[in-house]
């Protein structure tokens, strides 16, 4: 499913949590009022959208999933214009109505692009209601393929720890929204997706990526979470899942518009691909595509089956010698489609079979091989003056051309080290006798969640043993 879309057709996906209507105001603005120094909006034109748990059941449907939404709305007509826009798009409501509270509903007045003023409407008691949706809940989980619970703190999952218990012993995989603190009123779901700033507000302020892993699972396994999705903004997303390396993913956002609903698109991608048979990586790696597009549009937005089909297309990642700069973008690229980054480094003067067989073996460990090369000055400095027997060019080229390394990039320190810690491979790999903790850079990969693999040289091979047999000859 990397490079391409599951079967959402068989996805059956129940979405559960706070329903609202999205309204928007468009129109144009010339002037400040005389009454107060704020704009005057000549209103042209209205648009109303489903909003909240409505929104992230919208974008399952578009997709090509089935998809039922539970919900809690009032008696009024923002109930009606929600029921019916739902139902055009393809969500089977079951929606639970109550005389006593307003559906909550948001109004955005916009001009020019930009949203001006938001003017939430929330009267009502929706926690009072919430156990009503229990009996339908039961009833609709019969048949589904995952659960998600969209969590606008608006009451709707007061107490979401039925829902969960429920869900579970059905089979069925829960994915979670959150919202506010603790999180523990969510333990025990299959995944949970907050943003940054909703996570540092459980676990406090994380420095970097390795707190943020730190931390991360140790909330985690608090939870008994199977994986946790972080959605980091433009830093993207860091997926923790149990036995797995973290999976780090750029943004994929080309130009952000708006953000709003973006957290939507996350949850309703995530839980439509798992729903379809994908696993978390594969689920998390549509999620992410699927909210770079969303943040480019304005307001509430869905992603279609075809926006997604063309930015999954596999874009051309060249291969071969490489500066450092331009390593770096080609890693971004590679890591935004989940692919493991092996890096070794040498000399590689004179290169045997025994290099051939320890790149061919290093290449296996993953999807993508980085080969560090010790330039003219460092070889010298580390082999002696009658050193190297072949210039950095013409290595880099004999190594470049070799099918299992994807990317050549020469240093000029006597180690990687810099280089290692810029790149941070999901692992790294030495031949040789050393200990782990002895290779260079090893210490900044461990920490960022990689690994430190130690290969054994082939027998008989050496570039020190080659050399001496051409003198003696």
């Amino acid at each position: 499913m990397t490079h391409g879309l599951p079967d959402f057709t068989s996805a059956q996906v129940l979405v559960i949590g706070d329903v609202m209507l999205d309204r928007y105001w468009h129109g144009t603005t010339s002037r400040i009022s005389p009454e107060a120094p704020v704009p005057v909006v000549r209103v042209t034109e209205r648009e109303d959208r489903p909003g909240g748990a409505g929104n992230v059941a919208v974008n399952v449907a578009t997709l090509g999933a089935q998809v039922t939404l539970l919900g809690l709305i009032g008696v009024d007509e923002a109930a009606a214009t929600l029921r019916s826009l739902l139902t055009q798009r393809g969500v089977h409501c079951c929606l639970e109505e109550f005389p006593d509270i307003a559906t909550l509903t948001k109004l955005r007045v916009i001009s020019r692009h930009q949203q001006l003023i938001r003017l939430d409407f929330e009267d009502g008691f929706i926690p009072a209601h919430s156990k009503a949706l229990l009996p339908a809940y039961n009833a609709a989980l019969s048949g589904k393929s995952a659960v998600i619970l969209s969590d606008y703190g608006k009451g709707t999952l007061q107490e979401p720890q039925g829902l969960i218990a429920l869900g579970r012993k059905a089979g069925v995989p829960i994915l979670i929204d959150p919202k506010g603190v603790p999180f523990s009123r969510y333990r025990g779901a299959s995944i949970i997706t907050p943003n940054l700033a909703e996570f540092e507000a459980v676990v406090g302020p994380c420095a970097d990526e390795m707190v943020l892993v730190e931390k991360g699972e140790q909330l985690r396994q608090q939870l008994a979470l199977e994986a946790l999705l972080i959605t980091r903004g433009e830093q993207g997303m860091t997926l923790l899942q149990r036995e797995h390396f973290p999976l780090h993913l750029p943004t994929e956002a080309r130009e952000v518009f708006d953000v709003t609903g973006a957290g939507d698109t996350v949850i309703s991608v995530l839980g439509a691909a798992l729903a379809a048979g994908g696993s978390f990586k594969e689920a998390t790696l549509l999620a992410n595509q699927a909210a770079g597009i969303v943040v480019g549009k304005l307001g509430t937005a869905s992603v279609t089956r075809n926006e997604l089909q063309q930015v999954l297309h596999p874009r051309a990642i060249r291969r071969g010698i490489t500066s450092e700069e331009e390593l770096l973008h080609f890693i971004n690229l590679a890591r935004s489609r989940g692919e493991c980054i092996v890096m070794t480094n040498g000399c590689f003067d004179i290169l045997h079979s025994g290099h051939v067989s320890y790149l061919a073996e290093a290449h296996q460990l993953g999807d993508r091989l980085i080969v560090a090369v010790n330039d003219d000055a460092s070889v010298q400095r580390l082999k002696g003056k009658s050193r190297p027997i072949n210039s950095l060019a013409q290595r880099l080229a004999v190594l470049a051309a070799l099918h299992d390394v994807d990317w050549v990039v020469p240093f000029s320190e006597d180690t990687p080290a810099r280089l290692i810690e810029r790149v941070l491979p999901n692992i790294l790999v030495k031949g040789g006798d050393y200990a782990p903790e002895q290779v260079a850079g090893a210490s900044a990969v461990v920490a960022n969640g990689g690994k430190i693999i130690i290969l054994n040289y082939q027998q008989g091979c050496s570039t020190s043993q080659i050399i001496e047999i051409i003198r003696k000859s």
